[in-house]
Formats: C-alpha cells, structure tokens, sequence
C-alpha cells in the first residue's frame, strides 16, 4: 500500500514536471511565431515602401501597385496578403523604421489597431499598455474606444489614474500559446488552414448535405464558395455562414 502511495507521488511529481516543460516551450514556440511574423511583414513593408520612393510613385498608383501585389501573391501564396494587410504592413514599416523597436510581446492583429492610431505618443501609450498590462486585441479595442487615454490625460493626481487603470480587465493572448495560434493572421502566416468557429452548423449541415437540390432551388448560375468564410473589414473578423456566387451567361 504505501509502495503504491509512492509510486503515485512519483508520477504526480513527474507529470507535473512534464508539463510545466511542455507549457514553456509552448510559449516560447509563440513568441518565436510571432516575433517571425512581425518580423517577415515589416521587411515587406520595407519592400513596398522603398519600391514606391525609388520609383517615385504617387498615392494613386500605390494603390493600385499594392492591389496588383495583393493579387499576384494571393494566387501564389495563399491567404494573408488582402489589400488592407498589406497597406498594414507598408505603415508598420514607416511607423517603426527601427525594427528592434518593435515589440515581440504584442501580436500583428495589436499592432493593426495600433497603427490605426495617428497620434505617436497616444499611439505609444496604448502600445505599452498592451504590453504591460497583457491586453488582449478585444480589450486593446475596449480601452481606445472608452478613450482611456484621453482621461487620463484629464484626470487630476494619482488616485484618479489609478480608478481609471481599474477599468481595465487583464487579457492573455499573447502569453497563451493557444491564443496566438487562434490568431487568423497566424494562420495565414503559417499556410495552414484556420479553425472556424461552428454557427448555426445544424442549418449549415442541412443545407450542405443537400447542395446540390438547394443550387437548384436558388436559380441557374449559382455556385457554392464554402461555409463560415472569414472577412475581415477595419480588422476586425467576421465570418458568413455561407457564400455563393451567380455567375451570369
């Protein structure tokens, strides 16, 4: 019996070792992952930014060299080069020339909120903020819109900053490994397809189970794209439940 107890100590103790070793490689995979990817965009805007000094090209005919960009590496690359991310990853470049200012700590999907941030100190603040304070995208989110910022410049001494910082609710998305690989950005950086959460998936299964007598049912011309297609509008991620299109002869 007390054979039995020790042995059970010795694998509760060996578990618990175990997995404190596979939950810090776990982060330190992330943190590899994302400080990769932050890296890899800020050399591509780099790219794109120094090819439209060099060429001398106006702000019309970026947009469209970026279009024509966003559409070749698409069909090359796959997912992750939209118009937007890549105008994201020209201002990544121009906003933080200095890549070792960059900050390992805070996803890509933080820093396209960040950059939409025009002023620099206010910019800054919320950017160490997330670091510290291990912000979330959502709660990044949260605080600019509340204008945290904005009242804390406001407010009157130390005890009304400390009232307004206790509106704040600590996230983990950078710290969990399971977060940062959730990330759609990720996923697309890593070409691997991305988890899409299930809505209203008895209605969908229905509907797929019989996509050939619902196509008949909508009309001549139209095609199934898929089910729960992510599109990403002021980047925030949204997802359809189903996507057709009609192709008129």
């Amino acid at each position: 019996m007390k054979e039995d107890q020790n042995i059970s100590r010795r694998i509760d103790g060996l578990i618990d070792s175990i997995r404190s070793i596979i939950l810090e490689a776990r982060k330190n995979v992330a943190r590899k992952i994302n400080t990769e990817l932050l890296s890899t965009y800020w050399k591509i805007g780099k790219l794109i930014a120094e090819g439209e000094s060099d060429s001398d090209i106006e702000k019309k005919s970026s947009r469209q060299l970026i279009l024509n960009l966003s559409n070749q590496l698409t069909k090359e690359l796959g997912s992750g080069f939209s118009r937007a991310n890549l105008f994201n990853m020209r201002k990544f470049y121009l906003e933080y020339q200095d890549v070792q200012t960059v900050s390992g700590q805070i996803s890509w999907s933080h820093y396209c909120e960040l950059l939409i941030i025009e002023d620099k100190q206010k910019r800054a603040f919320y950017e160490k903020e997330t670091e510290n304070s291990n912000w979330s995208v959502r709660e990044l989110k949260r605080q600019i819109d509340s204008s945290l910022y904005e009242r804390l410049l406001l407010s009157s001494g130390k005890a009304n900053k400390e009232t307004v910082n206790l509106l704040a609710r600590i996230g983990q998305e950078i710290a969990k490994p399971d977060d940062i690989v959730k990330d759609p950005y990720v996923f697309e950086f890593l070409g691997i397809p991305e988890n899409k959460p299930i809505l209203e998936k008895d209605l969908e299964k229905r509907l797929i189970r019989h996509i050939e007598d619902f196509l008949l049912e909508l009309g001549k011309g139209f095609m199934f794209v898929g089910s729960q297609q992510r599109i990403t509008i002021s980047n925030t991620h949204n997802y359809v439940d189903m996507v057709f299109y009609n192709k008129i002869h």
